[in-house]
């Protein structure tokens, strides 16, 4: 059965999607949101798109409104991707950090938007390399996703041979184990990876329960689904929760406007940070 979808009903969805999670939904993803949706209509075993509106705007809906968002974000992520923000982080971001936690400092990073988890995998792979002594340092890695699922995803390490494509021959021997799981064949992320991260779920628009700032943000392909408002308040957000002198890396179509720019510059490809304290 085809559920009738109007004009009103994906405006309805499309402004709750903005209000709820700040995505951005022009009417010529019409046919997406029917498509993605139409599963959780004959999951619920509803009749038609305005009784699902308001079923997901009503109490008992705050679950739903979860897997609503879940099922209308795009999660694409690979390890690696974005091969020059690794090496970066390599050669100028890791040193640093390795002087900060040698001093006796915490060094935190955040990979704010991380999917099922390739991103803060492979940020954690990088530190392992080129931090010889990192188990006595403290150094911690921030993973959150608006998407529950992905975050369980993430959490259980798991990967078939396709999702680890962009890993190499050496750290797939050094850093996953073979395994299967639930009758699939792929691959497990090693516990030295998984006591780096702590992964959870967040809302990047909801009030941000963090209480320390951050050396390093990845935000990379996240934004591009907002508005120009909601871009603009959450890099502010982002620079307040930034240390003096740390890093913000974006996507590869994502830019600061020049609104953003008094306290932070261009540091490479998509890469930027914030301005240091004066002595």
């Amino acid at each position: 059965m085809t559920q009738h979808f109007s004009d009103a009903h994906f405006m309805k969805l499309a402004s709750l999607a903005h209000r709820e999670a700040g995505l951005l939904i022009p009417p010529g993803k019409k046919s997406m949101i029917h498509s993605r949706l139409s599963n959780r209509l004959r999951a619920l075993k509803l009749a038609d798109f305005g009784e699902y509106h308001d079923f997901v705007t009503s109490p008992k809906g705050a679950d739903e409104r979860k897997k609503m968002i879940s099922a209308l974000t795009t999660n694409v992520t690979s390890f690696f991707r974005e091969q020059h923000h690794f090496d970066l982080l390599k050669e100028d971001v890791i040193p640093e950090l390795v002087k900060q936690a040698k001093a006796g400092h915490p060094v935190r990073l955040w990979s704010a938007g991380c999917s099922s988890g390739p991103e803060p995998f492979s940020i954690a792979m990088s530190l392992i390399e080129n931090i010889a002594d990192i188990d006595r340092l403290d150094i911690r890695i921030l993973a959150t996703d608006i998407d529950t699922n992905m975050i369980q995803t993430a959490k259980r390490g798991f990967y078939n041979e396709r999702e680890i494509s962009g890993v190499d021959e050496g750290r797939k021997k050094r850093f996953l184990t073979p395994a299967n799981m639930d009758g699939q064949s792929g691959y497990l992320m090693h516990d030295n990876l998984r006591k780096l991260i702590a992964f959870r779920e967040l809302n990047l628009l909801s009030k941000w329960p963090m209480k320390g700032t951050f050396d390093v943000i990845f935000c990379r392909n996240v934004v591009i689904y907002f508005d120009e408002q909601t871009q603009d308040n959450l890099w502010s957000r982002f620079k307040k929760i930034m240390k003096p002198g740390g890093w913000l890396i974006v996507g590869h179509s994502e830019r600061l406007g020049e609104g953003q720019m008094q306290d932070i510059q261009s540091a490479g490809v998509t890469t930027y940070r914030k301005t240091a304290a004066k002595a």
